[in-house]
């Protein structure tokens, strides 16, 4: 009996989640899964209901193996949801960029005039992020990047390796089943097919390819 694969992109701060159509597409073919995007208010929710909604929608799937893949802010909503360990068909998961472990960028970004408000709740609370370990009972994969063109190097020093907003040490996660680093900046990471094909092996075997 051929299993229903289910995989559920999750958007960053300000986007809409049709940015991932590309990434979706690659996955898809690549699993023979079906893909879907989650959208949530990313300036206007906490984190905590951010991830409270994630979980919402994905009781609401039939699959037998739902895998997640979250981009820069909603790799942060994903293994937030999975601090609480719900009760969800098996699969692994996959954060791209995502600032597991606090953004320089946007405590910069916040001492901008408005620059808090714009961001949104969500955000915020990732900037202040403590030191944190995985501990959800799912393996998680981590994709940083290594190429420095974006934004974030406009409002903070981003000295050390980073993808142009998020800096690889944000996004180390103690506890995570595997980590690779990739040369694209935060923006391209959605839409590069090295991503999309790493994205995959890991969802298959459970590591990256090297």
């Amino acid at each position: 009996m051929t299993q229903r694969i289910v995989i559920v992109y999750v958007h960053g701060l300000w986007f809409t989640g049709r940015e991932g159509f590309l990434l979706r597409r690659r996955l898809g073919r690549a699993l023979g899964a079906e893909t879907l995007a989650f959208a949530y208010p990313s300036v206007n929710a906490t984190l905590a209901a951010n991830a409270a909604a994630l979980g919402t929608y994905l009781s609401g799937l039939r699959a037998d193996v739902l895998h997640l893949v979250g981009h820069s802010l909603g790799g942060v909503v994903i293994t937030r949801l999975f601090d609480d360990a719900p009760a969800l068909p098996p699969g692994r998961i996959v954060v791209m960029g995502s600032p597991l472990n606090g953004s320089r960028a946007a405590r910069g970004f916040a001492r901008f005039p408005g620059g808090r408000t714009l961001m949104g709740r969500s955000i915020h609370e990732v900037a202040h992020t403590a030191p944190r370990a995985w501990t959800g009972r799912r393996e998680l994969g981590v994709i940083a990047g290594i190429s420095a063109l974006g934004l974030g190097r406009l409002v903070a020093r981003l000295e050390e390796p980073n993808d142009g907003t998020v800096t690889v040490a944000e996004t180390e996660l103690p506890g995570a089943t595997d980590r690779i680093l990739m040369p694209v900046n935060h923006s391209r990471m959605i839409f590069s097919a090295p991503v999309a094909w790493q994205a995959a092996a890991f969802f298959r075997e459970g590591r990256f390819t090297r």
